[in-house]
């Protein structure tokens, strides 16, 4: 029977939960069990499609189109398999679902109610992956003692007794602070974390204590006692130096082996070579690079969370550490620009939505193009490029994308024809992993080795194909279509030493154990730059002596 483990957090957000969700299921992936992981979001917002990336970071598409928490993004990373849309549930997806089965006259008249109606719908959506998969994990968003978690929290109290306890397990994520003041790590935000659980009928089979500082057995001790959990059960997750390092710190801490024994499983023999050569590949790179990044959100790490991991797992691929500039793309739009891009090895521009700062992303793609400098653009960071190469190389001077001018003589990116009648934005875009034939005498063929992909979008304006032969002519290569509805998926510069553009999202389907070709390519290119620029200017100085 599949079984089911819940992870809450206490305390304070931030804490790791998705990670500890991610570093359970690579452990047991690692014996050799299927496993899926879900998160519930306390939200109200159908979907995080239509929440700005201030507010909640960056939105994650699956395969299937699922506008989703960026927390699938660290599942998908961590494990072989990948996430759906039933893998992200907000209170608004509950309560939706609920109103529509009342409006049916599904509850034959009765009083709907959070207990049992909105329960029942939570209930059943944990159910739903359960037939294919050894294990279910289930991330609680959000903080023990929030008022929008508690019918969350209420049905996983009641699952228990629905599939058997023996069946269920509850991990509890919390925070051990240091106080520098007196020298000590404080036990009693995790005691009143825990406290507050058990009051809502819930008692921990294992918690995971975040710290600055190791555990000592005396610390152990005293929180086994006050939150009624065996020392064994408590889990030291010490801040590391890598998330890819978590798992291996847990396997030390003995969780996995925890978690085997609470459900009378076998322990199966595993192998965590490939996680330890990558944290080696990580701590000890044999060089490094610097990449720009172009973007609108830079002071918001999470915004580019699958980017910035994307660019760390095209490293590892290379044996490298990529060192990140980010560049708020609205400083290029100032004078002299120059001084931000001259030092970088590769420049990428990420994707986004509106047109703040869009003038500094296309003087960005000037800058690479005529630089020969490698250049990598997704999404809006395509749409950019092909603006720039119109602009500069077709001379078509007012050329833009009619989501930054409605009136432009040249839209070289336009509306696609089924989203200019929409209105509705929510999960109205064009969503998930499409087909992309590629060109065989192309960067993109190189990296990937094969005739065919399927990536994911996330976008509404496309390249307009009344312009393509113009663009041909000029030396574009367009390298990736999609056949089915006749549309660019990528472009790239014959003459240039490395310059793609990209419609998709590859960063969604990077991986640690798997990085994507573009990035591992991109970074390969930018290494190369790098060492060129060295030896000219070695043999400049040479010269001038």
């Amino acid at each position: 029977m599949t079984k089911y483990i819940f992870v809450t957090g206490g305390v304070l957000s931030s804490l790791g939960k998705g990670i500890t969700a991610s570093a359970i299921g690579t452990l047991l992936e690692a014996r050799g069990y299927s496993v899926v992981i879900k998160k519930f979001d306390p939200y109200l917002n159908v979907d995080p499609g239509t929440l700005s990336p201030f507010q909640h970071g960056e939105v994650f598409v699956t395969e299937d189109g699922a506008e989703t928490d960026l927390d699938l993004g660290h599942y998908e990373r961590f494990l072989t398999s990948n996430t759906t849309k039933e893998c992200n549930i907000t209170t608004g997806k509950i309560y939706y679902s609920v109103i529509q089965k009342e409006r049916r006259g599904d509850y034959l008249g009765a009083t709907v109610q959070v207990i049992p109606h909105i329960t029942d719908e939570i209930k059943e959506s944990i159910l739903k992956l359960s037939e294919d998969n050894d294990f279910v994990i289930t991330e609680i968003g959000g903080t023990v003692g929030d008022i929008e978690s508690l019918p969350f929290l209420e049905a996983i109290r009641q699952f228990k007794f629905d599939v058997g306890e023996e069946n269920v397990l509850y991990v509890h994520v919390t925070l051990v602070p240091f106080i520098k003041s007196a020298g000590e790590l404080k036990t009693k935000p995790t005691q009143h974390s825990v406290k507050e659980l058990r009051e809502i009928g819930i008692q921990p089979d294992i918690l995971v204590c975040r710290s600055e500082y190791p555990l000592d057995d005396t610390i152990r001790k005293k929180i086994a006692l006050f939150c009624n959990v065996s020392k064994n059960s408590v889990i030291n997750a010490i801040d590391a130096s890598t998330i890819y390092q978590v798992p291996l710190y847990m396997n030390k801490e003995g969780i996995d082996k925890l978690i085997m024994k609470r459900f009378s499983l076998e322990d199966k023999n595993y192998d965590l070579e490939k996680w330890e050569e990558i944290v080696e590949r990580i701590k000890n790179p044999e060089d490094e690079v610097h990449i720009g990044v172009v973007g609108k959100y830079t002071d918001l790490k999470d915004a580019y969370i699958s980017l910035n991991e994307a660019l760390i797992h095209g490293g590892i691929y290379n044996k490298l550490k990529v060192n990140v500039k980010w560049i708020d793309a609205e400083d290029l739009e100032k004078p002299s620009p120059d001084v931000l891009l001259d030092d970088l090895d590769g420049i990428l521009i990420p994707g986004g939505f509106g047109d703040r700062g869009v003038e500094g992303k296309i003087k960005s793609v000037n800058f690479a193009r005529n630089k020969d400098v490698p250049f990598f653009g997704i999404c809006l960071g395509m749409q950019c490029a092909v603006i720039e190469f119109a602009r500069n190389v077709l001379k078509y001077e007012d050329a833009n994308s009619v989501e930054f001018d409605k009136s432009t003589k040249h839209p070289v990116i336009d509306f696609m024809n089924d989203q200019k009648k929409i209105k509705q934005l929510g999960g109205t875009m064009r969503l998930g992993a499409y087909r992309c034939d590629l060109k065989k005498n192309s960067k993109s063929y190189q990296a990937y080795k094969k005739d065919t992909i399927y990536e994911r979008h996330r976008h509404r304006l496309e390249f307009n194909n009344d312009y393509l032969q113009d663009f041909v002519k000029e030396g574009l290569l367009i390298s990736g279509h999609n056949p089915d509805r006749d549309l660019v998926e990528i472009v790239e510069i014959k003459a240039h030493r490395w310059f793609v553009g990209c419609q998709f999202h590859p960063e969604f389907k990077s991986k640690p154990t798997n990085p994507h070709p573009l990035f591992s390519r991109f970074v390969e290119a930018a290494y190369k730059y790098k060492k060129e620029k060295a030896e000219k200017s070695a043999h400049e100085g040479i010269e001038a002596v």
